[in-house]
């Protein structure tokens, strides 16, 4: 191998940890929260004041709790309840989904956190 690619591997070498912080670690706090339901329009709302939304879906009512400019579901209908063990959302991309009741809530913000499944 050259001097020029001993050069290229330092400095990408170098350069990924700078990359990891810049797009793992940034976490842009929400500023609104993103609902959909089924197949209608989502609705977007501010993330104050702290409040329990109820949600209809095909299964029944999911309930999801806005507190501290977090979100979660508090309860749900479904059977798994994977949408409650997500717990707290709190940064900006961040979404939970209630499969079967086709409910899915995200949260919004200028800058979403870099998540492996974006593409």
């Amino acid at each position: 191998m050259t001097r020029a690619d001993w050069l290229l591997i330092v400095v990408v070498v170098c350069s990924l940890p700078l990359l990891y912080a810049r797009l793992w670690l940034q976490d842009d706090t929400a500023s609104y929260l993103r609902v959909q339901t089924g197949n209608d329009a989502a609705t977007v709302m501010p993330l104050l004041p702290d409040r329990r939304l109820d949600i209809e879906g095909p299964l029944g009512n999911s309930t999801v709790e806005i507190k501290d400019r977090q979100v979660r579901f508090l309860n749900s209908p479904c059977a798994g309840k994977v949408c409650i063990h997500s717990g707290w959302l709190s940064a900006a991309g961040e979404l939970a989904a209630c499969l079967p009741n086709r409910i899915s809530i995200q949260l919004l913000g200028t800058h979403p956190r870099f998540d492996a499944i974006n593409f």
